[in-house]
C-alpha cells in the first residue's frame, strides 16, 4: 500500500529554537497513526506545517504522490486535510449548522441554501450517533458538544486526512466512547487519522502505529501492538519514569487548616469537610459533580448561599479572589488559556502581574527584582523558552501550564487549589508538576487537587473527597483507595458522608 502522506527531512526553525529537525515519516490510508511526545517535542509545529500555517525551511511533503509546493490553509483544505485543534475555533453566536459549513455552505445561486445546510448537518450527526439540533446556538452547548461540532466540521469537508489534537480533553467518558466509535467508522472508510494525545491509554486502544517526537526529532515509529507504556514513555522523555508519582513523607499530626460547615451555593449542597495542613486532598467525581464549583466558593469566584468557611479556626467571608489571596488561598484554574494567562503578553509580564506589590515601591517596578524572580521560576520549573520576552501563546501547553502554576506560587500562598493541574501536558511535564507539589508540601503548604485522571487522583492524594451531584459522597483514607471505590461513590450519594 502506498502512503497518502510522506514527510521527508522536514526542518522548521524559529528564533533560537529548532522546532522540527530533519523529521521523516509516512501515513497510510485507513490507519490511525498516533503522534506522541513531550510538550515542545514538535507536534504542534508539525500540524501547522501539514495544514499550511508554517512553511518548512527544509525538506518536503508529498501528498498522494505529488510534492506540496503551496503552503497555505486554503491549499491544505483543497487537499482535504482537516484538523481538529485542542483549542476550539467556533463562532459562539452562530448556529451549529452555520459553524459546520462556515465558508463552504451550500447555495442556491448567490443565496445560502439553509434547508440543505440543515439537512446535511442532520446527516452528519446521524453518522456520529449524536442528537444535536443544527439550529441551536453554539454558545448554548457544553464544551464536550462543542468539541463534537469541531469534528462535524472536519467530516463536512469530506477530508481524506483528519488530524485530531487532544480531542478527548474536554469530553465526558460517554462522549469519548462516541468519538472512538466514529474513529473506527472513519478508519473503515479509508480515512487517515493522525491522533495526538497525552493519554497513553487512548493511544494503545485506538492506534495502529505510533510515532514519538522528542526535541523536534523523530525518535521512533512502531506498530502500537509491539510496544508498551514504559517503553513509549522512555522514548518520549529519553529516560525511564518508573516512579511517576514521587513518594513523600506523610504530614506529622493532624492540624485542620481549613474547614467547611454545611457549605452550599454555586451548585454545591451542604458540604462539610476538613482540610489538614500539609496534605494533598484529592477531589474526585464525574464531570459535573461540582468539584470546580466547590473550589470557586473557597476562592471567592462565586458567593456561598449558606454554611461557613472556617480558616485557621476563624469563620471567614471570602467575597472575591483578592480576599482569598490576602488570606493565603490560591487557585490554579483549569482553563489556563482563558482564566490563567494573557496569551498576547510575555512570560515575564504574565508572572509579574501576580507579584506587582512585591516588586513595586511607590508604583515603580523594581525591574532587577522582577527579572530575578521571573528567571528563578523559569529555572526551577524548567520552563522551556528562548527568553522571558517570549509571548506565552507561543509556548507549548506544558510550559503554559507551568506559567499558570508560577503565577500562583509567586503570591506565596498557604493553600493552593490545583484544578486539573496536568490536563493536556506530557508525562515528563506531569512528573515535574508532581515533584513541585511534593516540594510545596515539604515547605508546609497544603494542596487541594481536582483531577479527572484516576491514576493521578490515587497516586498523588493523601485523602480523597468524592463528590456526586454537588454533594459530598465520601471521604476516603489511603487504605481505602481504589478506582472501583472512587467510581462507586462518584455515581451515588452516600448518606453516611
Amino acid at each position: 500500500m502506498k502512503p497518502i502522506l510522506e514527510i521527508k527531512n522536514l526542518t522548521k526553525i524559529f528564533p533560537g529554537v529548532i522546532a522540527l529537525d530533519d523529521v521523516s515519516m509516512e501515513f497510510y490510508p485507513g490507519e490511525v497513526h498516533a503522534l506522541v511526545g513531550e510538550n515542545g517535542a514538535g507536534k504542534s509545529t508539525l500540524i501547522k506545517t501539514l495544514t499550511g500555517i508554517n512553511r518548512p525551511d527544509k525538506g518536503e511533503i508529498i501528498y498522494d504522490g505529488a510534492k506540496i509546493t503551496d503552503f497555505s490553509p486554503i491549499a491544505s483544505k483543497k487537499l482535504q486535510i482537516g484538523v481538529i485543534y485542542q483549542e476550539l475555533s467556533l463562532v459562539n453566536h452562530l448556529s451549529v449548522a452555520e459553524n459546520i459549513f462556515l465558508g463552504s455552505a451550500p447555495r442556491k445561486g448567490i443565496l445560502l441554501d439553509r434547508k440543505e445546510m440543515m439537512e446535511q448537518a442532520k446527516r452528519i450527526f446521524e453518522e456520529m450517533d449524536l442528537t444535536i439540533s443544527p439550529n441551536v446556538t453554539v454558545k448554548d452547548l457544553s464544551i464536550g458538544f462543542q468539541q463534537m461540532i469541531e469534528l462535524a466540521k472536519a467530516l463536512a469537508q469530506n477530508n481524506r486526512i483528519i488530524i485530531m489534537d487532544e480531542p478527548t480533553a474536554p469530553l465526558s467518558n460517554s462522549e469519548v466512547e462516541v468519538l472512538f466509535g466514529l474513529i473506527e467508522k472513519l478508519r473503515k472508510k479509508g480515512i487517515t487519522i493522525i491522533y495526538i494525545s497525552h493519554r497513553l491509554e487512548e493511544i494503545f486502544r485506538i492506534s495502529d502505529r505510533v510515532t514519538v517526537l522528542r526535541d523536534g526529532k523523530h525518535i521512533v515509529t512502531k506498530e502500537t501492538k509491539d510496544t508498551g507504556r514504559d517503553e513509549l514513555i522512555c522514548f518520549m522523555v529519553g529516560r525511564s519514569l518508573k516512579n511517576i508519582y514521587p513518594k513523600r513523607k506523610p504530614a506529622e499530626g493532624k492540624q485542620t487548616i481549613l474547614e467547611t460547615s454545611h457549605l452550599s451555593g454555586n451548585g454545591i449542597k451542604d458540604i462539610s469537610l476538613k482540610l489538614q495542613k500539609g496534605e494533598i486532598l484529592g477531589l474526585g467525581g464525574l464531570v459535573g459533580a461540582g468539584r470546580t464549583e466547590f473550589a470557586q466558593l473557597l476562592f471567592g469566584v462565586k458567593k456561598k448561599e449558606s454554611g461557613q468557611i472556617i480558616y485557621r479556626g476563624e469563620t471567614v467571608n471570602i467575597r472575591n479572589p483578592q480576599q482569598a489571596m490576602q488570606r493565603g488561598i490560591m487557585l490554579v484554574p483549569e482553563d489556563r488559556k482563558r482564566q490563567g494567562l494573557i496569551l498576547e503578553h510575555t512570560i515575564h509580564e504574565n508572572i509579574s502581574l501576580a507579584i506587582l506589590k512585591m516588586i513595586s515601591h511607590f508604583f515603580i517596578i523594581n525591574r532587577k527584582k522582577e527579572a530575578s524572580i521571573v528567571h528563578g521560576y523559569i529555572n526551577s520549573l524548567k520552563i522551556k523558552s528562548y527568553g522571558i520576552k517570549q509571548k506565552v501563546k507561543d509556548l507549548s501547553g506544558g510550559n503554559q501550564q507551568k506559567i499558570v502554576v508560577t503565577k500562583g506560587l509567586a503570591t506565596d500562598p498557604e493553600i493552593i487549589i490545583f484544578d486539573e493541574p496536568t490536563r493536556g501536558i506530557d508525562v515528563g511535564a506531569k512528573q515535574e508538576i508532581y515533584m513541585l507539589m511534593n516540594d510545596l508540601i515539604e515547605q508546609g503548604k497544603t494542596i487541594i487537587m481536582i483531577t479527572s485522571e484516576m491514576e493521578e487522583l490515587l497516586g498523588m492524594s493523601d485523602r480523597i473527597a468524592v463528590l456526586c451531584e454537588g454533594h459530598l459522597s465520601a471521604i476516603l483514607e489511603k487504605e481505602q483507595f481504589s478506582a472501583q471505590t472512587v467510581l462507586r461513590y462518584a455515581s451515588e450519594i452516600d448518606a453516611e458522608a
